[in-house]
């Protein structure tokens, strides 16, 4: 298999579980500007995953069209890709994954549904994306452990919350403090969303890594 392929990711998944999928050229979440760099060097396929957004300018359309105008196959899905790929399937970027249809139906707008504090050597997630929360707070519901006004009050709560701040041990926490909870089901809700959390993110990750995966096969 030719690796001429790049993929920008480091949050929703690590590098390190990432080529264990598929071997190519990892790097950092994308920022702007970069893209022209990989296809100066002939890359043929770009996937993007995780981006830069809030602190640093986030990756463009503008870049990701001039891409696509070179022939360059542009995939994205679960994070920033997601995002970028729900403006730009039209133009022949191509999403993947639950995040990218969400913000291409309309579900999500805003960046802040997939935006979490990280690492700044790792690029790890330290903090717990709304679109995570979101799922996991389903599976809550369904094991019976939370009902559905207790979901949609923790639900209130993790919007309102401040994307760095978002933790599954701090929204029970403060859950049970502002009466939304009873204490007697905080360990079994925090077990619930611990031990049967839904990573989306992580999940439509390792659908671009396989769409990426099956590009280079079929090239």
């Amino acid at each position: 298999m030719k690796s001429r392929a790049v993929i920008f990711t480091g949050n929703s998944i690590s590098h390190e579980d990432a080529k264990k999928i598929l071997r190519v050229n990892y790097q950092p979440p994308v920022c702007r500007f970069q893209l022209e760099i990989f296809v100066q060097k002939g890359y043929q396929i770009i996937g993007i995953i995780d981006g830069i957004f809030f602190d640093r300018a986030a990756v463009g359309h503008r870049e990701i069209i001039s891409a696509l105008n070179a022939g360059v196959k542009v995939i994205g899905g679960s994070s920033m890709g997601a995002l970028r790929a729900s403006e730009l399937d039209t133009h022949g970027m191509i999403g993947v994954g639950k995040v990218y249809e969400w913000y291409r139906d309309g579900t999500f707008e805003s960046d802040d549904e997939i935006a979490v504090s990280t690492n700044p050597d790792t690029f790890e997630p330290i903090s717990v994306p709304l679109v995570n929360i979101r799922e996991t707070l389903k599976v809550a519901v369904a094991a019976g452990v939370v009902s559905k006004k207790e979901h949609n009050d923790l639900l209130k709560l993790a919007v309102n919350t401040y994307y760095p701040d978002r933790s599954y041990l701090g929204l029970i926490k403060e859950g049970t403090k502002r009466g939304l909870i009873p204490e007697e089901k905080r360990k079994s809700i925090l077990d619930v969303c611990i031990v049967r959390q839904v990573d989306v993110k992580k999940e439509d990750a390792i659908l671009v890594l396989e769409t990426v995966k099956k590009l280079l096969e079929d090239t």
